[in-house]
């Protein structure tokens, strides 16, 4: 019988120091492209960051691979899925493999303390604990824990200036914090430690462990997860969720929201209609009928 979930989603992320940095990514790119791994790899010096999808039989002499060429042993979190849910393979090298634009924060030193996804509802039922999301608005508004606090950022950058300006909501109280992944809540926790807060921790993996190991069987989450691949989201039993994306702001869009007059494919929805100018527009529409143009010829448009 013909497997339909042939393919891995498979993310990782280490803040470790990582020397020569343009070698390994050349390595890399080379070793993974021969056995059509797509996603993308972010290389710095603090660390690497990962999410990518590949065949089920190459899984193990992947994990092999990103082992041996870091020198040390990760945590990959792996989904399955149908085809591949990245269009190319990209590996890039950043100053920040997940950017807070904050000197001197250095999760591997120094960081919140990890929670169980199995010891996580029970946690945050605690009346002195503070649920924060620290994902940005068009991921928490889609799916967050119940009575999580939502800063409702536009990128991650955003997020040390609302913990400044929304101290007294946090002040002698647990701070709980939870994000896709998991990377994100390591430097928002370490960010918080550094400036003053006692009692900070964070769910271990992000919500696609939580998924994974509870199955949200207390529903103490409500809709579904942002991911950052074609899937857009995914629902508490780890599948394609409900959602489609606007290519013109990347929000995650529903059926009501493509019926609506200032939704056109590729070009707008109504989140965005009112905020992108006449040539912004222009320039989407140009793309899309590249992309119409590609589907016609049965291949896959890489801004697709």
């Amino acid at each position: 019988m013909h497997n339909k979930q042939e393919f891995l989603i498979c993310s990782f992320y280490k803040f470790i120091n990582i020397q020569k940095p343009t070698q390994l990514k050349k390595k890399l790119f080379e070793c993974l492209k021969i056995n059509n791994v797509k996603g993308t790899i972010l290389i710095g010096k603090e660390g690497v960051n990962g999410s990518v999808s590949l065949k089920k039989k190459f899984l193990e002499q992947f994990k092999n691979l990103i082992n041996k060429s870091f020198s040390t042993f990760f945590w990959f979190k792996v989904q399955k899925h149908k085809s591949h849910v990245f269009l190319r393979l990209k590996i890039k090298i950043k100053n920040e493999i997940v950017k807070l634009g904050q000197k001197e924060i250095s999760p591997p030193n120094f960081t919140g303390k990890y929670i169980k996804p199995e010891d996580w509802d029970k946690l945050t039922e605690q009346k002195d604990v503070v649920i924060v999301d620290t994902r940005n608005i068009y991921e928490s508004k889609i799916g967050t824990f119940k009575d999580s606090l939502k800063p409702n950022t536009n990128n991650f950058t955003e997020f040390p200036e609302w913990i400044k300006k929304n101290k007294s909501l946090l002040k002698n109280r647990k701070v709980a914090m939870f994000c896709t992944g998991g990377i994100r809540c390591e430097k928002a926790t370490t960010f918080l430690l550094k400036n003053g807060f006692k009692n900070v921790c964070q769910l271990e993996g992000g919500i696609i462990n939580y998924f994974e190991k509870t199955k949200n069987n207390n529903k103490k989450w409500s809709g579904e997860c942002f991911v950052f691949d074609e899937r857009v989201t995914i629902n508490e039993n780890l599948d394609k969720g409900i959602f489609s994306q606007c290519f013109a702001c990347r929000s995650a869009i529903t059926l009501d929201d493509m019926e609506s007059k200032s939704y056109i494919e590729g070009i707008s929805c109504p989140h965005c209609f009112s905020n992108t100018s006449t040539k912004q527009k222009e320039s989407f529409s140009e793309r899309q009928k590249q992309v119409n143009i590609a589907k016609i010829k049965g291949i896959k448009h890489l801004g697709s």
